[in-house]
């Protein structure tokens, strides 16, 4: 990929820039623009573009009359997505949205149907896939390696979320709560490694420990910071999701399990192993193999999503340049924000919710 490919990005604050530092690493990238209405998150994104002189500008409509775009990266707060995108389209820019794709089902159906008529590349932001460990255990559970897959665990056992401009990310109304903010990824996760549709979804999950003591005029957060969610899917394959977020000094911040009829693998992040335990009969001596996934150095300095946001970029820029596919579609996106949010509703309501209920 030889030809320059000139990036706006929308939203500075930290997933902005961790963009910004990534494309710095592919030199076909310019970085020519940069819309936010925060002057002083403008300020430091344009601080780590270094070696380039981006533009920048209080909005994305003030962006695109600019002109010069190739493609736009959309980090803005979540539940701006929609109207962000809506001048993103009608442009015909290549856009890279991050997830969740939207913060409302409503929402989320008008951008896959906007997506499924864009002319250019349409990405959904799912850095989870790309973490090189996760990526090994996706391709070798698809592959076959554990026979034929019947169960799969997602743990993440984490920090709880970082403060935003505004504080907009403790509040439900702007995130879709946190199964559809924070775990799209582990949904999108599990209809990849399944590769079926989820047919129900039981959320247990609540408040109880973060933000308790936290107001925001006058506004107590109202975000689950704890979880297990059961997926069942069309193909007989259940799923869970161990959510955790007041968990600190967990080792592995994720750890991936799948369990087939001849084996079973897990994936543990940041420790970028995958641990491979045949089946060997009651009393027999263990096989267990475990193999080091290798992580670009470089990547892992740039971001926090161990080298995720660098090989996702790769992956889309490959797309852009038409050298690969679309590995993220927006109605991958769609069916994301889906599963958070019946675990969303399957936690408030205390029942099982079942995805015909949303049409899906």
């Amino acid at each position: 990929m030889t030809n320059s490919v000139r990036f706006g990005i929308v939203g500075s604050g930290m997933m902005g820039r961790e963009h910004i530092r990534n494309l710095l690493l592919f030199p076909q990238v310019e970085i020519v623009a940069l819309a936010d209405p925060t002057p002083t998150s403008l300020a430091s994104a344009a601080a780590e573009a270094r070696g380039q002189t981006p533009r920048l500008f209080d909005s994305p409509q003030a962006m695109l009359a600019a002109g010069g775009l190739d493609a736009v990266i959309v980090a803005s707060p979540n539940y701006t997505h929609r109207q962000v995108l809506e001048p993103l389209f009608d442009a015909g820019v290549n856009i890279l949205c991050e997830k969740p794709l939207c913060t409302t089902l409503e929402d989320a159906r008008w951008a896959a149907a906007r997506a499924a008529s864009h002319k250019a590349v349409f990405w959904t932001g799912m850095e989870y896939r790309f973490m090189p460990p996760a990526a090994a255990f996706i391709d070798q559970v698809r592959a076959g390696r554990i026979g034929r897959l019947v169960m799969l665990s997602i743990r993440e056992h984490r920090f709880p979320f970082l403060e935003k401009v505004g504080d907009w990310n403790r509040f439900s109304r702007n995130t879709g709560g946190t199964m559809v903010e924070k775990c799209c990824h582990f949904f999108d996760l599990m209809r990849l490694i399944v590769g079926a549709e989820p047919v129900r979804v039981y959320c247990s999950g609540a408040m109880d420990v973060n933000h308790l003591d936290e107001r925001y005029g006058g506004e107590t957060p109202d975000i689950i910071d704890n979880s297990y969610t059961i997926v069942d899917f069309a193909g007989g394959q259940r799923a869970m999701l161990d959510l955790n977020m007041f968990a600190d000094g967990a080792k592995n911040q994720e750890e991936l399990a799948a369990v087939g009829d001849l084996a079973r693998l897990e994936a543990l992040i940041p420790d970028s192993d995958l641990v491979y335990s045949p089946r060997v009969g009651f009393r027999q001596p263990k096989q267990v193999q475990t193999t080091h996934v290798a992580v670009d150095q470089a990547a892992l300095d740039a971001g926090s999503h161990h080298g995720a946001t660098y090989y996702q970029l790769d992956a889309f820029l490959r797309a852009v340049a038409g050298q690969g596919p679309v590995m993220v579609t927006a109605d991958d996106g769609l069916r994301a924000v889906a599963m958070g949010a019946a675990a969303e509703l399957s936690a408030r309501e205390k029942r099982v919710v079942a995805m015909a209920e949303f049409g899906l």
